[in-house]
């Protein structure tokens, strides 16, 4: 609902603690139904609140380690819906949610996640039958764009995603362009999300001379890269870099990962570098199953 691991455990607390200070008149009932109550309209409120404040550069989901083995449980508890639960906390997913309002965003949820009839998403949200229906046709239509470049996470999309972040890397560490600008798909677009924290693009970084030159000249402004690695991020191959020293303004540690078409080319990146956003991703080396990627890895992802 939120996009952000450090919102949702606001919503997580506050939501018990209405239910410690406040709870629902009827206790012998199922207390499910008016969990989901106040933690949705809790979310909305977040949700609200953060979207009327200002924010330096483009806003991007918290990433976040996956515990595959969580996610795989929770998928089996959605079969019918649109969206899969584990799709629902794919980085893409998310920032595709980002285009529509806290009630749309809700609905969808509820509807084509959690596969809630219309009556019970009414309920959920207090909102008429009618309403909950023209909400989610709504929200459906703005998430038209993500339903079209949409790839359900299949094994090949983890395969296809590590192999076209270490061909890319590898030519970015080569300073080879026209290897990098390869792997990148037309009109493939780059989004930094430094918080106004450190130095980002402000604006998405559009085509594929641009982005290259863009990860072309962080290289040689910040240096060799101290340690790094593939690991999964919102369930699928994301990069965890640290640098050993950078120059004032920018940061140490960011999370890069992207989208790929069905050619297996980048079609989206993000960089994520604000602090704030990076408190549920492992330091370098401390994941379990993580994967470290050297430079002769790169290379050779390079070479393939």
């Amino acid at each position: 609902m939120t996009g952000s691991a450090a919102d949702a455990d606001d919503v997580v607390q506050e939501t018990l603690a209405r239910l410690l200070e406040h709870p629902p008149p009827r206790t012998s009932e199922p207390l499910r139904p008016w969990l989901v109550r106040v933690a949705m309209n809790v979310a909305r409120d977040v949700l609200r609140r953060r979207k009327r404040r200002s924010y330096t550069g483009p806003w991007l989901p918290s990433p976040l380690d996956s515990d595959e083995e969580n996610q795989e449980a929770s998928t089996a508890l959605a079969a019918d819906a649109r969206y899969e639960q584990r799709e629902s906390a794919s980085y893409a997913f998310l920032a595709a949610l980002e285009a529509l309002t806290a009630q749309q965003r809700a609905v969808l949820m509820l509807r084509d996640v959690l596969d809630y009839s219309v009556l019970e998403t009414a309920d959920a949200l207090g909102l008429s039958e009618g309403n909950v229906k023209t909400t989610h046709h709504r929200a459906r239509r703005a998430m038209a764009a993500y339903d079209a470049s949409r790839r359900p996470a299949p094994s090949d999309l983890a395969t296809d995603t590590r192999a076209a972040l270490e061909r890319f890397l590898g030519a970015i560490l080569a300073e080879d362009p026209a290897a990098a600008e390869a792997c990148l798909a037309d009109g493939v677009r780059l989004l930094s999300d430094g918080g106004g924290q450190f130095h980002a693009a402000l604006r998405p970084v559009v085509g594929r001379d641009r982005v290259t030159r863009f990860f072309l000249g962080l290289a040689r402004k910040n240096g060799a890269i101290g340690r790094f690695e593939v690991r999964a991020l919102n369930g699928l191959p994301a990069v965890v870099a640290e640098y050993d020293a950078v120059p004032d303004g920018w940061g140490k540690r960011f999370v890069m990962r992207c989208d790929v078409d069905r050619e297996g080319r980048i079609r989206e990146v993000h960089v994520v570098v604000a602090s704030a956003k990076l408190t549920r991703v492992a330091a370098v080396g401390d994941a379990d199953g993580s994967k470290q990627m050297t430079m002769e890895s790169a290379a050779h992802g390079l070479s393939n």
